[in-house]
């Protein structure tokens, strides 16, 4: 099936056997937990909504099926599946090699709770070039973690060719695709043996849920994965499920008008006299557009760029804006705006945010399905206060 057909009919197809209600749409199921007829025979295969919940089950069915994947967790936010991932996975003394460009949050998971209090090393290197990776390996390295499109300076990686270094040396890949969504990128096809999703972001796409995903097609990795999301609970709600499981339905739509609305606005940006630079892989004359265009089927609608000036003239530009948002987050229908150095990667100590490239004048877009001139007008508005 296509994506679009995939993302409205995997895992909610209605139930025409036994006693049918017929339902199109997986209802949102709230029980805490389910009756049996036998003691040795949970009815359905639900036993407790922690361990399996029929809306949830729904929801991994299609987070699987539009990764082109075969299987599918759901969790309570993005870093509730990427710590997950970590306590099944690593162990002290374990070594990881990641993108230096990543996340915030990200960031101060690893570097503050797996380093600092679980002896988990993790190297931070500049992974455009796939050799900075290859040297980074040791022989206690388990994975490579990646972004791909970065946050937030929308930088690239060769996912197929940095999997073939890590296999060759017994390390796993995992693949945060967040920012360019199922719909404009396949991780697994290229070789990664996970995917991680904020779910909260594109997938969802409406900034009413806060969800994280696993995706795997690795059967041993899923039962590793499926056993800690059990143990440490970090599952997410019926009905956040339901919300997701909706968001999806329309995901293939909104992720165009994204796209289409992201360019036009970086090609704004991109001739602005008070821009230094524009950061998004579908301006040609992005260093990876190239890239970009070989392992994506599309751009998404993140982008990021830099002023003239410091924190303060990009504080004025910020305060000045009628139509975006200010605000952290992602991918919602609405356009968000943010001031990375002191918002989603303030956590970074200032050296890091200045070695990786995260400038006090750099700001992060998520452009929005608005009408895309409404949104051209407010941020030159909001430039000429500056």
């Amino acid at each position: 099936m296509g994506f679009d057909t995939k993302a409205i009919h995997a895992g909610e197809e209605p139930d025409l056997t036994g006693h049918p209600s017929g339902d199109v749409v997986v209802p949102i199921h709230l029980a805490s937990t389910f009756a049996r007829r036998d003691v040795d025979e949970p009815t359905g295969g639900f036993e407790y909504s922690r361990s399996g919940n029929p809306t949830r089950f729904a929801l991994e069915q299609k987070l699987a099926a539009i990764e082109n994947a075969r299987f599918g967790l759901a969790f309570s936010s993005g870093l509730a599946a990427e710590t997950t991932l970590c306590l099944s996975l690593l162990r002290g003394g374990d070594h990881v090699v990641a993108f230096d460009d990543l996340y915030g949050g990200t960031r101060r998971l690893f570097s503050q709770v797996f380093q600092e209090q679980f002896d988990i090393e993790f190297s931070f290197v500049d992974a455009r070039d796939p050799e900075n990776v290859k040297a980074a390996i040791r022989k206690n390295t388990r994975l490579i973690w990646l972004e791909s499109p970065t946050n937030p300076l929308l930088r690239l990686c060769d996912i197929q060719e940095i999997a073939k270094i890590a296999h060759e040396a017994g390390a796993l890949v995992v693949v945060d695709n967040t920012f360019a969504s199922p719909y404009f990128q396949h991780p697994i096809e290229r070789g990664a043996d996970v995917v991680v999703h904020s779910t909260t972001k594109y997938i969802n796409g409406h900034s009413d849920s806060v969800g994280g995903a696993l995706i795997t097609s690795d059967e041993d990795l899923n039962k590793k994965f499926r056993f800690h999301q059990n143990a440490a609970g970090a599952i997410l709600s019926p009905f956040d499920s339901f919300l997701v499981s909706r968001g999806i339905k329309t995901l293939a739509l909104r992720m165009e008008r994204h796209e289409k609305n992201a360019l036009l606005v970086a090609q704004f940006l991109s001739t602005h006299k008070k821009v230094v630079a524009v950061h998004y892989p579908g301006l040609a004359s992005h260093p990876q557009y190239a890239l970009a265009r070989k392992q994506m089927t599309g751009f998404s609608g993140m982008l990021s760029f830099e002023l003239k000036g410091g924190e303060a003239e990009a504080k004025t530009f910020l305060r000045n804006l009628r139509l975006f948002a200010l605000g952290e987050s992602l991918g919602g229908v609405e356009s968000l705006i943010e001031h990375p150095a002191t918002m989603t990667h303030a956590s970074i100590p200032y050296a890091e945010r200045q070695k990786v490239g995260v400038s006090d004048s750099l700001v992060r877009i998520s452009v929005g399905i608005e009408n895309v001139e409404d949104l051209i007008a407010d941020l030159d508005q909001a430039l000429g206060s500056i």
